[in-house]
């Protein structure tokens, strides 16, 4: 496969995922203060797709995920690689836009009069978060991925195995 058609399905994979992961996280999060409005929640989207658009658009995935994996010893298209991959990506993306969005609920919250200590409902709402985050990219990062190479003509990758097991 050429660089340049790489290059475009990492975008695509990039786009797709940060589109899902800032839905979920972003519904997840408005949900969980006990007060969904739906201005709350677009805000909410918004700043969480912007933020994960970013990072995904500047940080390489599959390139970062391929040397965690060979620095651990860790085969690729193996179940521990699928699952350290998701581990890498919800500790890239998810920490980052959870902190915004609570400073940003917080904020909200306390200049109408609520008083709430931060630093609890941060650590909440980060693990709820991860928790979340984890599961939604472990399902729908395969999902994705076949969608992208078959949108480019390319079959999908093999589907993860555990090789130690054979």
């Amino acid at each position: 496969m050429d660089q340049n058609t790489m290059k475009k399905i990492g975008r695509e994979m990039s786009i797709l995922m940060s589109i899902a992961v800032s839905l979920t996280l972003s519904l997840c999060g408005t949900l969980l203060s006990g007060h969904f409005t739906l201005g709350g929640f677009l805000l909410s989207f918004a700043v969480s797709l912007a933020i994960s658009l970013v990072i995904g658009l500047l940080v390489p995935m599959k390139p970062l995920c391929d040397r965690i994996e060979q620095r651990c010893g860790i085969r690729p298209n193996t179940i521990p690689a699928r699952l350290l991959e998701t581990l890498v990506s919800d500790l890239l993306y998810t920490p980052i836009i959870t902190t915004v969005m609570t400073v940003i609920a917080y904020k909200q919250a306390t200049a109408h009069g609520a008083s709430i200590p931060f630093v609890p409902m941060l650590l909440r709402s980060l693990l709820i978060s991860l928790a979340v985050g984890y599961v939604v990219i472990m399902i729908l990062t395969p999902l994705f991925m076949k969608l992208v190479l078959n949108r480019h003509g390319i079959g999908a990758p093999p589907a993860p195995h555990d090789h130690d097991k054979q």
